[in-house]
């Protein structure tokens, strides 16, 4: 119940923010990843529309955005992450820089968030 309502003031807030404060729209991203059983953390540089894999993760990002003029800014990420093989999502949402916890990826091994966006 909290992460469908969650998901939705994330979908109304990303919905209002071109409105609000104009955004860019990068050309890719950089996010990092958690491997909670060795501890060991791993920056994944993703293009939009393309799949990154992150130990059993397959990590597809739809686009990555940012204020204008502000690329180091809040970067938001639309991310669609699979177990490898499996046809349904265990995360697909917004992730934003400056808050990973609003709206995270809820994996017993792995955890995933994004750093900001790439344009070039």
């Amino acid at each position: 119940m909290i992460r469908a309502t969650v998901a939705v003031v994330m979908a109304l807030w990303a919905g209002m923010l071109p409105a609000q404060e104009a955004a860019s729209t990068g050309t890719g991203a950089i996010l990092r990843g958690l491997d909670k059983l060795t501890g060991r953390s791993t920056d994944i540089a993703v293009m939009n529309g393309e799949t990154a894999t992150f130990g059993r993760v397959e990590i597809t990002l739809g686009e990555c955005r940012y204020p204008e003029g502000d690329q180091e800014g809040d970067a938001y990420a639309f991310l669609t992450i699979r177990e490898a093989g499996e046809p349904e999502p265990v995360f697909r949402g917004w992730m934003i820089a400056s808050s990973p916890a609003l709206n995270a990826l809820d994996h017993q091994r792995y955890d995933v968030w994004a750093l900001r966006c790439t344009t070039a």
